[in-house]
């Protein structure tokens, strides 16, 4: 029960996760217009995403423009392109293999084993998905940050962190928690395996019947027989012989009876 609410909320974490590093790959506001120095013109403002470049003017609606080359862009804003975009693949590939091997789903059944797999796979996509996701939003800040306090740059080429690379760094986080509860909770050593005894219905039931319990042994009672010689003898100690009763004649009882 335990293990079921877990992978629960490792879905949850996942899924916000995803979200987010859907929506910091979609949106412009990588690099914002940083205002300093003598940039006073703070009724416009540019946005500078993986996609396009957008304007916005106070009191007008945004105008945005798409890339026209992919080769003309820098390095790190085509890296980024296509880390994001794996990190995106990846969540949702590890989302659809943790949706089998949950506990709560019947896809695969009396297989805990396969279940445990599916989960851990599932996992480490998610991880690989988080850093795919962590590796451009921290590669954009850091470029941003080394242009910043750059004395050969002016102030109007200057960028400020945008609001896509917060939530970059929020998602990349849902999905390291969500990654390493899916790991964590299905890796078990197989010494500390507990063991299940799984009943066939096919196999047909036989009730137990008690068995009567066992007569003890009764002492059996001491005959005497005399025993007859045929010459008379003098002996100062008579003779006697003792024998068992038994089922069966013997040799003395034999003699006894002629």
């Amino acid at each position: 029960m335990a293990n079921s609410t877990l992978e629960i909320v490792g879905l949850l974490l996942s899924l916000i996760g995803l979200i987010g590093a859907a929506a910091s790959t979609g949106m412009p506001m990588w690099r914002v217009t940083a205002f300093i120095g003598e940039n006073i013109i703070v009724f416009e403002t540019r946005y500078e995403g993986l996609w396009m470049n957008c304007f916005r003017q106070a009191n007008i609606r945004m105008q945005c423009k798409v890339y026209d080359s992919l080769l003309a862009l820098p390095q790190d804003l085509q890296a980024a392109r296509g880390l994001m975009c794996c990190s995106l693949a990846l969540a949702a590939i590890g989302l659809l293999i943790s949706l089998v091997g949950m506990q709560c789903t019947a896809c695969i059944r009396n297989n805990d084993r396969a279940k445990r797999l599916f989960l851990i796979i599932a996992g480490s996509m998610i991880l690989m998905a988080c850093i795919c996701d962590l590796i451009p939003v921290s590669w954009t800040g850091h470029v941003i940050i080394q242009d910043f306090y750059n004395p050969l740059l002016i102030d109007a080429q200057r960028r400020e962190l945008g609001e896509a690379l917060y939530i970059g760094w929020v998602a990349a986080a849902f999905l390291f928690a969500g990654g390493c509860i899916f790991i964590c909770c299905n890796i078990q050593s197989e010494d500390e395996k507990p063991e299940k005894y799984m009943y066939s219905k096919t196999s047909g039931y036989r009730a137990y019947t008690p068995q009567p319990p066992l007569q003890p042994l009764q002492p059996q009672q001491l005959v005497y027989i005399p025993r007859s010689e045929p010459h008379s003898m003098l002996s100062r100690h008579p003779s006697t012989v003792y024998s068992y009763e038994s089922r069966y004649p013997s040799v003395h009882s034999g003699v006894a009876y002629l």
